[in-house]
């Protein structure tokens, strides 16, 4: 009989989990794999910020989980489990019941108030895709009311925006809507010094766990470029539907206080009989076991200590080993071999201050300002691509490249213009016909057959069909290259070149593989520029346009790309292809 192995939790551990299963488990194992969550799609936690501070589309930081696990042996389930019968071995949803012989916990975390008085019913928090458009809905309505109000005092509360924790969180959420509060007064009619933005923080410093240099760094450009205040050794110590207290003395009127201070393990099981340990996550031992041997605990929701007995913090690339080494010993354990111990090692962290600027510490590396940003959208790029192959990472793209509500600079602001592909159709068929006939020529002028091109050291009397490939603009490097390797094997390159020729002209008139036929078109009009100092630039222009995606239109790659990525996920899933795969 088949082993049920359930994931509760579709975040970063969960869905690490039940790939890790999918991808290592054997025919022999057979085992059932299920993962429930109460929401159809995984966020990415860790751009919360940029839908709170309204940089990307409300659907940019989700991703479905159908697209996740479309081509694997795991079953998605979408249900809120309430209770969990551990003597028993059965979830509980309101409706359903469904039993486990292996069970990994990866419900995550939720804010810790800490007991706050006032935290939790006034307070604003950033640890789901509900709470960043409920934040990003008040920013809105905070100056629409300032927008309007005569009262100064009342007028500089609504304009008085706060964030509790100077953690990643709070850091990458306070830098996220400095940039936006510049177009909201813009908007709004708002003189943008009337706008306070502060990040409070109850430790001697922000971004504790960063180098000094990193800190300073972070420092600076919060407070010069971006204008927010930093208040270090602050404790708010009440909060109120229209002010909030620091250290039992100051008071800060504002309407807007959004708590990313602490978290604790997701308590949505009040009575579960699991041992609990600091920040009330769930205490596992090296092989992420809970005290329940079929259990196991992964993400946030787990204490993990590591070899040097410290907790493994509660970051993305701690989920994604938690949950690898949890569906290691699963299987371990169906196939009754002896458990592995976890080790996970820990790359580095990154935080976002805006979309221009970032710090980050890569294994010691230490980054600031775009290369920070760069570095951390490329570990977001390779999670999606791990997670959902090339579609996720044009998804990505599409958001953070050209989705950006922010201001846009001059060239951005062109950049992002979007025009119909069916336009570069007709350009795209005269391309092609243009390169076709090319090659068809040099097939009649018997480029396939005789030596037709020379170099330097072509004479007086060469003949008038032969191309020599040296002229006086010729640079030395590449006259050197045509005489040593290119005219001693010119039958073979004129063969190389006719086939490309005629490959280009078929590839853009059937619109196949046109954005690969545009890259080896332009490399094509840069050598012939570079030799025979041939100019037809149009032939080089036309093929820069034929990168936007010419083929889409009417052209083969209007069915070939989406079916080669889909392709490709089942690949990475399953190790095989699957020839019938159109959906």
């Amino acid at each position: 009989m088949s082993k049920k192995v359930v994931i509760l939790g579709a975040g970063y551990g969960g869905i690490q989990a039940a790939l890790t299963l999918h991808k290592k488990k054997k025919k022999s194992d057979d085992i059932e794999i299920y993962i429930i969550d109460k929401n159809p799609y995984h966020t990415l936690l860790t751009e919360l910020h940029e839908i709170a501070g309204n940089r990307i589309e409300e659907d940019g930081i989700l991703v479905h989980l159908r697209d996740i696990f479309q081509y694997t042996d795991v079953h998605v389930v979408q249900d809120y489990i309430h209770d969990v019968d551990f003597e028993n071995q059965i979830l509980k949803s309101e409706n359903n019941s469904y039993p486990y012989d292996y069970l990994i916990m990866g419900i995550g975390s939720e804010p810790n108030f800490y007991g706050i008085e006032g935290m939790k019913e006034h307070s604003f928090t950033l640890w789901s895709h509900k709470d960043s458009l409920v934040i990003k809905e008040h920013i809105l309505k905070m100056f629409q009311k300032a927008s309007s109000e005569k009262d100064p005092a009342k007028r500089k509360a609504y304009l008085t925006f706060a964030v509790g924790g100077g953690g990643f969180t709070g850091t990458e959420m306070i830098g996220e809507l400095a940039f936006w509060v510049n177009d909201l007064s813009e908007q709004y009619n708002v003189n943008r010094n009337e706008v306070r933005l502060i990040l409070i923080e109850a430790l001697p410093k922000i971004l504790p766990i960063l180098d000094d240099s990193l800190i300073e760094k972070a420092v600076k450009y919060l407070k010069n470029k971006l204008k927010v205040e930093i208040l270090t050794e602050s404790r708010i110590t009440k909060v109120n539907e229209s002010s909030f207290v620091l250290n039992d003395k100051d008071v800060i009127e504002s309407h807007t206080l959004i708590w990313t201070g602490g978290v604790q393990a997701n308590r949505c099981f009040t009575e579960l009989k699991l041992e609990k340990g600091r920040g009330e996550r769930v205490c596992v031992d090296e092989y992420t076991r809970t005290p329940y041997k079929n259990v196991f605990a992964v993400g946030d929701y787990a204490l993990f200590m590591t070899k040097d007995n410290k907790p493994l913090p509660a970051l993305v690339e701690a989920a994604l080993s938690t949950g690898t080494i949890a569906a290691k010993n699963i299987l371990n354990l169906i196939r009754n071999k002896e458990l592995e111990k976890g080790d996970p090692k820990l790359h580095g962290v990154m935080v976002s201050l805006g979309k221009n600027y970032g710090v980050a510490d890569l294994m010691g590396i230490k980054l600031s300002g775009f290369p920070a940003i760069l570095m951390k959208h490329m570990v977001n790029i390779h999670y999606l691509f791990g997670i959902g192959g090339f579609e996720l990472i044009v998804k990505y793209l599409q958001h953070e490249l050209w989705g950006v509500r922010h201001k846009k600079g001059l060239i951005h602001s062109h950049l992002e213009r979007l025009t119909p592909t069916f336009w570069l159709v007709l350009l795209r068929l005269y391309l092609g016909y243009m390169w076709l006939m090319s090659g068809l020529e040099k097939v009649d002028g018997g480029w396939l057959m005789n030596n037709m091109i020379a170099g330097s050291n072509a004479d007086a009397t060469t003949g008038a069909s032969i191309m020599q490939l040296v002229s006086d603009h010729t640079p030395g490097w590449y006259a050197w290259f045509v005489d040593t390797i290119i005219v001693p094997n010119s039958l073979f390159f004129q063969k190389i070149i006719v086939l490309t020729e005629l490959g280009l002209g078929l590839a853009f008139i059937t619109g196949t593989f046109t954005f690969i036929a545009a890259i080896v078109s332009i490399g094509m009009n840069i050598n012939f520029l570079l030799s025979t100092g041939l100019n037809d630039l149009w032939f080089l222009m036309s093929s820069v346009a034929m990168l936007g995606g010419a083929g889409r239109a009417f052209g083969v790659d209007h069915y070939l790309i989406p079916y080669l990525m889909r392709q490709w996920r089942y690949f990475v899933n399953n190790k095989k292809i699957k020839i019938n795969l159109w959906k």
